[in-house]
This record gives C-alpha cells, structure tokens and sequence, in this order.
C-alpha cells in the first residue's frame, strides 16, 4: 500500500543530511525509506530554508539552501508547490498556532491528504492532522 508523506522543514533538512539523520524518530526513518512511500517536501519549507540560510541561521545546511532540486532528488521525494486554495485553508485554520510556515504545511497535509512527518509537538494541535513520526 502506497503512503504518501509531506516531510516538515526539519524532518527534510535532517533526513538529506548524513550527521543528523540519526534525529529522526524510527518511524519516521521507516516511512522516509520504505520504497513504496510517496515523499512531498513543500514550496513553504524551501522558502524557510533558504529565508534562515540567508540569515545566517542555518550555515551547516549550505548544501541543501543552495541546492534544494538536487536534494529532493536524493530523496526521491517531490515538490508540493503551495497553491491559492491550500493558502486560503491555511488562513482560515482554525488553530492558534501563528507561525505561517507551520500553518502552510499543516493545510498542505490536510488538503491533500498527506502525513506529516514531525516531531514538532506544536502541530498535535493543528486540526484533522495526520503526523508521523
């Protein structure tokens, strides 16, 4: 049975890099592996990604904030362009949560029927969510 997956910003960033992926939680690990998972990595995490690179928030990730295609690749995972509908879903969420990263990916998730892959605590809140990890 296909499982399709949208990986958050840091289940992307420590899955693509050799010294972090011990961080991902064993089922997470399993899902990101297994070849009949489908991967997404949204519009949203890339924009978080390169956005801190640039702050100089995230220098060991250089690889990855300069090449995003080539990463995704490496993980035979797909992009999850953000669109009006799922913008719209994820102003309108009815959750307090106020980062908009967070609140893209959860309406992404959502919308198209993707787990989470997380180990942010904050989305447990997030509405009719299906997290991962």
């Amino acid at each position: 049975m296909v499982k399709k997956y949208l990986l958050d910003t840091h289940t992307f960033l420590w899955a693509s890099h050799e010294s972090r992926i011990f961080k991902l939680g064993e089922a997470a690990r399993d899902a990101i592996e297994d070849p009949d998972s489908v991967l997404y990595v949204s519009a949203a995490s890339i924009f978080e990604i390169s956005n801190k690179y640039r702050k100089g928030k995230l220098p060991e990730y250089s690889s990855i904030a300069e090449n995003c295609l080539e990463t995704l690749e490496g993980l035979d995972a797909h992009e999850l362009p953000l669109n009006w509908v799922q913008a719209n879903i994820a102003g309108n969420l009815d959750w307090q949560h106020k980062d908009p990263f967070d609140r893209m990916l959860a309406a992404q998730a959502q919308s198209e029927d993707l787990t989470l892959i997380t180990c942010d605590k904050v989305f447990d809140d997030a509405p009719n969510l299906a997290i991962l990890w």
